[in-house]
C-alpha cells in the first residue's frame, strides 16, 4: 500500500542546496558511503568517517571513456556533472558524457514503516543512458567497488569469490579474518562480513587489481576473462576491485537502463549482554543468497514504494516548513536511519540500536536518542519502542544500581553495559536529570502516538523511580552534565529543569492512561509548582536564563517543545512567545548559539526552538540560517549538528542519527502525524 495522497515524485523537489556531503548508499553505521565533493567524479566516495570507500563508474561511448565516479584512472575525461539532487530515500546525478545523457540514482529503500524491508542492508545503483544527438551510440558501463569496503585499514588482506546465483551475476568480498564483532570504537569500519554486487542484468564481472580492470575497460570496454588468483591480500596491495561491465550495445534516443545492487551481509550486527544478535532480516533463517534474491526481485515496487514516500514527505514538510526546510529534512532522512542498525533478539523481537558518531561511539546513548525520536515517532511508533527497549530492560536488571537513568549500553556494536561517565559502578559525570526526563518525555510521547500506555505499563517500575527522583531533583539541578555536555558541567540549568517538568507532567499523563488517578494529581499538581518556581527563578527580563543564579544569561529552551507537542499546557504561552522573540536578537549568519557562552550552536536543537514559533515569519527567520550553515560550510562531511555560527564550520560530530530531530516540526500537525504514524507501506 503506498501512502496516502502520495505525489508524483516529478511533482515536488525541496529548494536547491549543496550538501556538506551527499548520501549514496547509507544502510547502517558501517555501510554508509557518502559523496563529500560537489562533482562526484572528483574524488573518491567515502565511509561517514572520511575514510575512502572507493566507488569507481565510467561509461564507455564510442570508444571514449568518460568518468562518472571516483577520481581515477587519469585516461578516462571527467563527464559534465548537469545536477544532483538529494531526496529522502534516493540521490540523482545527471550527466553528459559527450552525446549521452546519465541518469545515475542511489537508492538505500529506507521504509522506516516496513522493518522487513528497513533491515535490509541494500543499496540500489540505477544508470539510465539516452542519446542526446538524435544518433545511436555503442556504450559500455563500468563499475567497481575496492576491498576498502569490507576492512578497517587498506592493510588488512581480502578475499573474494563468485557465488553461483540463478538468474544473477554476483561478486562477493570480504576480510580474510572475519573477526565477527571483533573491534568496538568510534573512528572504525566494519572488517567482518561480505559485500555482494549483483544484477540481472546481462554482464562481465571479475576481480582482479585496479590498473587492469579499469585499465582494460579504457582500452577495450571489457574486464580480464579471469579474476586475480592472489589471495587472500592486503587491500591495498594492487588494489583488488570487484568489477561488473555492462555492454549496452547502441543507445539511441529511448532510454536503456542497467541496475547494481549492493549488498553487505554482516552475519551478526550487535552484542547484547553478552549474546550476539543477527541482523533482522536474518530473524526467519534467510542468508545472502536469499537477500539478493529478494532485493534483485523487489527492486522495481521497492523504487516505486521509495518514490511516493519522497513526494508525500517532501510535500508535507514544504507545507510545514517551506522547501529550505524540505531541502534539510531530506538530507538527514537516510542519516537518521543510517546511524542505526537493527537487529532481533532470540524471540524476533526487534531492537534498534544507534551509534554516538564522532562523540565517543556509545551505543543506545539516551541523550541521542532523545533528538532522534522525532523520526521514529513521526514514521513509526514501533521502531520507539525497539529503540527503547534495550534501555529499559538493561535499566530493569540487576546491573544496574542506580535511582536515575542510564546514559548508554556500552560501545557500538558490543552494548554489554554503561561505560559513560562512572558506568555501571560510580555517579560521577552521570546525567541523572537528563536521561530521567528524557526516557519519561520519549515513553509519554510514544503513548501520545499510539493512544495508550500499555508500553508504559510494561516498564512501570523504572518509570515510576525515575519520576520519583525527578520529583527530589529535578527542579533545580546540581552541577551536573546534560545533553549538551561538550558545554560542561552546570548547576541551577534553567533549560534542563524544563525539561524535569515536562517529563513530570508526561509521568502524569502515562499516570492517567493507566487508571491512577491519584498520582496524575499528584505529580500534575507538583509539575505546575515547579513550573509556577521555574518562572520567578528564571525570568530576566524579557527572557530566561541560562543558569537560575547567572543573570544576564541565557539558552535555547528547546525542552520546552515537549510541552506543545503533547499538549501538556504545562508552562503559559507567554513563555515560549518571550523566548522566540529574544532568539530572534540573537542570532548569528549561520543560527542561533546555543546559549550565551559560545557561538557554537547545535542544528537540531535550533529546529525544535524554531517549533515554538507562532508566526511563520518568525520560523523562517530561525531556520533559513540553518539551511544557509548546510549549503555553504567548509566542512565536507555527512551533515553535522554542531557548528560554528559565525562561519557555519563544523565544531564537532558529523553523521549522527539526531538530524531525525529536525523532522519535529511535522508532529506539531497533528494530522499529518496521525497520517504518517497510521500509514504502512507493505509490498
Amino acid at each position: 500500500m503506498l501512502l496516502p495522497t502520495a505525489l508524483s515524485a516529478a511533482l515536488l523537489a525541496p529548494a536547491p542546496i549543496r550538501p556538506p556531503a551527499v548520501p549514496l548508499i547509507v544502510c547502517d553505521p558501517y555501510f554508509s558511503i557518502w559523496s563529500c565533493a560537489d562533482q562526484l567524479n572528483t574524488d573518491w566516495p567515502r565511509h561517514w568517517t572520511g575514510a575512502v570507500n572507493a566507488l569507481q563508474m565510467m561509461l564507455r561511448v564510442d570508444g571514449t571513456t568518460w568518468r562518472l565516479m571516483g577520481a581515477a584512472p587519469p585516461t578516462s575525461a571527467p563527464a559534465r556533472q548537469l545536477s544532483c539532487e538529494v531526496r529522502p530515500t534516493t540521490t540523482r546525478y545527471r550527466f553528459a558524457a559527450g552525446p549521452v545523457e546519465v541518469a545515475l540514482s542511489f537508492r538505500t529503500p529506507a521504509l522506516p514503516g516496513d522493518l522487513e524491508q528497513l533491515s535490509r542492508p541494500v543499496g540500489y545503483v540505477t544508470c539510465d543512458l539516452r542519446s542526446t544527438d538524435g544518433g545511436r551510440h555503442v556504450v559500455q558501463l563500468y563499475f567497481d567497488h575496492s576491498g576498502e569496503l569490507v576492512v578497517n585499514e587498506p592493510a588488512q588482506p581480502v578475499v573474494w569469490s563468485r557465488p553461483q546465483l540463478p538468474g544473477l551475476t554476483v561478486t562477493r568480498m570480504g576480510s580474510a579474518a572475519q573477526p565477527v564483532l571483533g573491534r568496538k570504537g568510534d573512528n572504525l569500519r566494519i572488517d567482518w562480513g561480505y559485500l555482494y554486487v549483483a544484477t540481472a542484468d546481462p554482464a562481465q564481472v571479475a576481480v582482479v587489481g585496479h590498473e587492469a580492470a579499469r585499465g582494460g575497460f579504457v582500452t577495450a570496454g571489457k574486464l580480464p576473462s579471469e579474476d586475480d588468483p592472489r589471495q587472500p591480500r592486503p587491500a591495498n596491495d594492487d588494489w583488488p576491485v570487484a568489477a561488473t561491465v555492462f555492454d549496452c550495445g547502441e543507445v539511441g534516443e529511448a532510454a536503456v537502463r542497467r541496475s547494481l545492487v549492493l549488498a553487505y551481509d554482516d552475519l551478526y550486527s550487535i552484542e547484547y549482554l553478552g549474546q550476539r544478535l543477527a541482523p533482522y532480516w536474518r530473524r526467519h533463517g534467510w542468508g545472502a543468497a536469499e537477500l539478493l534474491r529478494a532485493a534483485v526481485a523487489d527492486q522495481a515496487a521497492v523504487a516505486q514504494r521509495c518514490e511516493a514516500l519522497d513526494a508525500q514527505l517532501l510535500s508535507d514538510l514544504e507545507a510545514a516548513g517551506g522547501p529550505r526546510y524540505a531541502s534539510l529534512c531530506a538530507l538527514a532522512f537516510r542519516q537518521c536511519l543510517g546511524g542505526h542498525k537493527l537487529a532481533a533478539d532470540s524471540t524476533g523481537r526487534p531492537l534498534w540500536f544507534s551509534k554516538e558518531n564522532f562523540s565517543n561511539g556509545c551505543i543506545a546513548t539516551v541523550d541521542v536518542s532523545y533528538p532522534s525520536a522525532p523520526f521514529m515517532l513521526l514514521f513509526n511508533p514501533a521502531l520507539l519502542r525497539a529503540m527503547l527497549d534495550p534501555v529499559l530492560d538493561y535499566a530493569a536488571s540487576a546491573r544496574w544500581k542506580f535511582p536515575f537513568a542510564p546514559h548508554d549500553l556500552g560501545t557500538y556494536p558490543l552494548a554489554n553495559g554503561q561505560v559513560y561517565g562512572g558506568g555501571e559502578t560510580g555517579e560521577e559525570n552521570q546525567m541523572p536529570v537528563e536521561e530521567c526526563g528524557n526516557l519519561l518525555i520519549l515513553v509519554a510521547a510514544l503513548a501520545q502516538a499510539e493512544g495508550h500506555a500499555e508500553y508504559a505499563r510494561a516498564h512501570w517500575r523504572v518509570l515510576t523511580t525515575w519520576a520519583e527522583y525527578l520529583k527530589e531533583f529535578g527542579f533545580d539541578p546540581g552541577k551536573q552534565l546534560c545533553t549538551d555536555d561538550f558545554a560542561g558541567h552546570l548547576a541551577h540549568n534553567a533549560n534542563l529543569s524544563v525539561k524535569a517538568q515536562v517529563a513530570l507532567a508526561g509521568y502524569a499523563r502515562l499516570c492517567e492512561l493507566l487508571g491512577q488517578t491519584a498520582a496524575a494529581s499528584e505529580y500534575r499538581k507538583l509539575a505546575e509548582e515547579g513550573v509556577a518556581k521555574w518562572e520567578a527563578a528564571a525570568r530576566d527580563g524579557e527572557h530566561y536564563r541560562l543558569a537560575f543564579d547567572q543573570p544576564g544569561t541565557w539558552s535555547q529552551k528547546y525542552n520546552l517543545v515537549w510541552d506543545k507537542l503533547l499538549d501538556l499546557k504545562l508552562f503559559p504561552p507567554a513563555v515560549a512567545a518571550r523566548e522566540v522573540a529574544f532568539y530572534l536578537t540573537q542570532q548569528n549568519r549561520y543560527g542561533l548559539p546555543l546559549d550565551n557562552r559560545s557561538g557554537f550552536t547545535k542544528a537540531d536543537w535550533i529546529i525544535w526552538s524554531a517549533t515554538l514559533a507562532e508566526r511563520p515569519e518568525d520560523w523562517h527567520a530561525l531556520v533559513d540560517p540553518v539551511f544557509a550553515f548546510a549549503n555553504e560550510s567548509p566542512s565536507r562531511v555527512p551533515l553535522t549538528d554542531w557548528y560554528w555560527t559565525a562561519d557555519a564550520r563544523q565544531r564537532g560530530f558529523q553523521a549522527r542519527t539526531v538530524v531525525g530531530g529536525l523532522f519535529i516540526k511535522l508532529l506539531a500537525d497533528e494530522a499529518v502525524w496521525r497520517r504518517w504514524r497510521t500509514a504502512r507501506e507493505s509490498p
